[in-house]
């Protein structure tokens, strides 16, 4: 039961503020922490730590930042073997602030070489995987869709505002936030708002619009399914999504129905976008989906 997550690789630099700096404003920050990141990493994170075998690709640079990503997944248990090092290109970073809100800065660096040759040099490897995991943003997107067998299940993560030349019909679901996607969190069920989106007319069949308190929300042709939020705060809703596929991915792969997997991927989200670095192991899955302990304060689903 083999997981291929194709994503983004990076090292996330995060600095804890009280408040967002105003333009040409500088604010206190208590500390930098470096930290690996990007979707490729916590979805790799997340499938090793739900208890399935997983392998990352994508690229990093020949540098220090580049190592120190390698090695957590390694320690994790996720192969990295074709990872590729880029000379000449740095591996991919990204500057966050986190206060009452968070914002940040993304640098791709050898993240831009996960193209269509990269593809070509690991498509064999990667249609040996049960279920495959792609984000969105990277240039080998088209390659990897258009590549693999049409009986491979390909989930996306993170949607693009510009739709471009990916072939959604050829993916099982897409996955984003509410920002990514251009909706407003519980547009689906207000009166008079048609349970719509675009990506449906260009031949996608499931869109998944996950981190926020609300809930995860499936919108497909025949209506709009709510998935709990168990009322925790989701204050990395990127998380939520980058767990919400890893999980999904794990029960697809271990033969589950789709509308279950989502229902584990969903309660998984839930837990992964409350905290930094967190994980969900199965034993939290199933307590929340059990009605384990809640948030404290947390209004009814």
């Amino acid at each position: 039961m083999r997981i291929a997550v194709l994503g983004v690789l990076e090292m996330a630099l995060v600095a804890q503020v009280d408040v967002l700096p105003r333009a040409g404003e500088t604010v206190p920050a208590r500390g930098l922490a470096p930290r690996p990141g990007g979707s490729g990493v916590v979805q790799a994170l997340t499938v090793a730590g739900l208890g399935a075998e997983v392998a990352v690709y994508g690229c990093v640079g020949n540098d220090p930042f580049g190592e120190e990503v390698l090695s957590a997944l390694a320690q994790a248990g996720v192969r990295t073997t074709a990872v590729e090092r880029v000379p000449g290109l740095p591996t991919g970073a990204s500057v966050v602030l986190a206060g009452p809100e968070r914002v940040g800065a993304r640098s791709p660096g050898a993240n831009a070489r996960a193209d269509g040759s990269y593809v070509s040099r690991h498509l064999a490897a990667i249609q040996e995987a049960a279920v495959v995991l792609v984000d969105l943003t990277l240039p080998a997107v088209g390659s990897v869709l258009r590549g693999l067998s049409a009986d491979r299940p390909v989930l996306g993560a993170h949607p693009p505002r510009s739709a471009g030349s990916i072939p959604w019909s050829r993916l099982l679901l897409v996955v984003g936030t509410p920002d990514e996607l251009g909706v407003e969190m519980g547009w689906a069920t207000e009166p008079g708002v048609p349970a719509r989106h675009p990506l449906l007319d260009l031949g996608l069949s499931n869109l998944v619009i996950t981190g926020r308190p609300e809930g995860t929300y499936l919108v497909e042709a025949g209506g709009v399914t709510r998935f709990p939020g168990y009322g925790r705060p989701v204050g990395l809703p990127g998380r939520a999504v980058d767990a919400f596929s890893a999980a999904c991915a794990t029960r697809l792969a271990a033969g589950r129905g789709l509308y279950e997997a989502m229902g584990f991927a969903a309660a998984a989200a839930a837990l992964a976008g409350s905290e930094e670095d967190r994980f969900p192991r199965p034993a939290e899955i199933v307590a929340l989906l059990s009605g384990g302990p809640r948030f404290p304060g947390a209004p009814p689903d």
